[in-house]
C-alpha cells in the first residue's frame, strides 16, 4: 500500500471516526500532499528525522508570489498534520517515525483583536430602521456578541433552535460538540423584532433579504463571507479605524468582556468551546485589570 494510499484512508478515518468537518478535512490533505512532494516517499518507513527537520527548513523558509513566508502558527498546522498522521500509522501498527520525535516550533502570539467599551455600542447600535435588512443586521451583531458564536456555527442556525424566552441556544461547534450559550435582553429583542418581520418559511435563523423583483423569490442562508461583510460595513459606519473587525472580533469583545468583569477562564473556555484551557489563555494578557493597578500602586512612589 503507498503512502497516498494511506493518507487517503486517514482522511476518511478523520471523516468517519472523528466526524471532522470537510475543511479540517480539506486542510490535512493539503498539508500532507505538500509533505508528499516535498519528501518525495513511497512508504511510511522512509520517513524519518533528517526528512522532518529538512522539510521544517523547507516551510519556513518558503515564500508566496508577494515574498512572504509563512506565519509560525501555519507552519504548525503542516507539522500537526504529519504528526496526527504519523499517530495514526502507529494506531495501525504501520511501520514510520514516532509521532512524539516530531515537535512543534514555539509560535508568535495570537494577536487579538477585540472592540472597547463604547466602539462596540457604536457597532451594534450602527443599523438603524425597521427595515428588515436593519434589523436582521442588528440581531446578528448582537447575537454574535452575546453568545461569542464562531461565524461559521452562527450561519448553520436554524430558527426553530433557538429559544429567545429563556435567552439560551444550543450551538455545534467543532468537532460537532455541542455546547450552551446565552441571550442577552439586548439580543432576545433584537431577535424578536427581526423574527416578527420575516414573512418567509426559510428555516434559517440568519438569511439574505431578496431585493426587488426578487423580493418573493426564496430567502438564502447567510453565508460566513455575507456575515463579513455586514460586519465590515457597520464598522465602518460606526467610525472604527485602526482595527480589522471580523465576525471573530465580536468574539474576541465577548470573551475580553467576560474576564475583565470577572469570570473565571475556566467557565469563559466552556462558553467559548474551546478544548483547551490553553486557547482561552489568549485573552488573559488583555484582560488582567490587576496589573495596571499593581504597577501604578508599587511603581515609581518617589515623592
Amino acid at each position: 500500500m503507498t503512502i497516498k494510499d494511506l493518507k487517503i484512508q486517514y482522511l476518511e478515518y478523520l471523516e468517519i471516526e472523528k466526524n471532522r468537518s470537510p475543511k479540517t478535512l480539506e486542510n490535512y490533505g493539503r498539508y500532507l500532499n505538500r509533505f508528499f512532494a516535498f519528501a518525495n516517499v513511497s512508504n511510511p518507513g522512509q520517513i524519518d528525522d533528517e526528512i522532518v527537520r529538512q522539510y521544517r527548513l523547507y516551510l519556513n523558509r518558503l515564500k508566496d508570489p508577494e515574498g512572504n513566508g509563512l506565519k509560525k502558527v501555519t507552519q504548525n498546522y503542516h507539522i500537526i498534520a504529519l504528526r496526527n498522521f504519523l499517530k495514526y500509522l502507529a494506531k495501525r501498527d504501520i511501520k514510520s517515525l514516532a509521532a512524539e520525535r516530531v515537535e512543534l516550533g514555539k509560535q508568535e502570539q495570537r494577536e487579538v483583536t477585540f472592540l472597547e467599551p463604547d466602539e462596540l455600542d457604536r457597532l451594534l447600535n450602527a443599523p438603524e430602521g425597521n427595515g428588515l435588512d436593519a434589523l436582521r443586521d442588528r440581531a446578528l451583531l448582537t447575537t454574535l456578541f452575546s453568545t461569542g458564536m464562531r461565524v461559521s456555527e452562527l450561519c448553520s442556525l436554524d430558527r426553530d433552535k433557538i429559544d429567545i424566552k429563556r435567552g439560551e441556544v444550543t450551538v455545534r461547534g467543532k468537532g460537532s460538540k455541542l455546547r450552551l450559550v446565552f441571550l442577552s435582553d439586548d439580543a432576545k429583542e433584537a431577535l424578536d423584532k427581526y423574527l416578527d418581520k420575516r414573512t418567509d418559511i426559510d428555516e434559517a435563523l440568519f438569511v439574505r433579504i431578496p431585493r426587488g423583483k426578487l423580493a418573493s423569490a426564496e430567502t438564502l442562508r447567510l453565508t460566513p463571507r455575507s456575515i463579513q461583510r455586514i460586519v465590515e460595513k457597520h464598522a465602518t459606519k460606526a467610525g472604527i479605524v485602526g482595527k480589522n473587525v471580523s465576525p471573530h472580533s465580536l468574539r474576541h469583545s465577548y470573551a475580553t468582556d467576560l474576564l475583565r468583569n470577572g469570570a473565571d477562564i475556566r467557565s469563559v473556555q466552556s462558553m467559548l468551546g474551546h478544548a483547551s484551557v490553553t486557547t482561552t489563555q489568549i485573552y488573559t494578557h488583555v484582560t488582567d485589570k490587576q496589573l495596571r493597578e499593581v504597577h501604578q500602586k508599587f511603581h515609581n512612589t518617589r515623592k
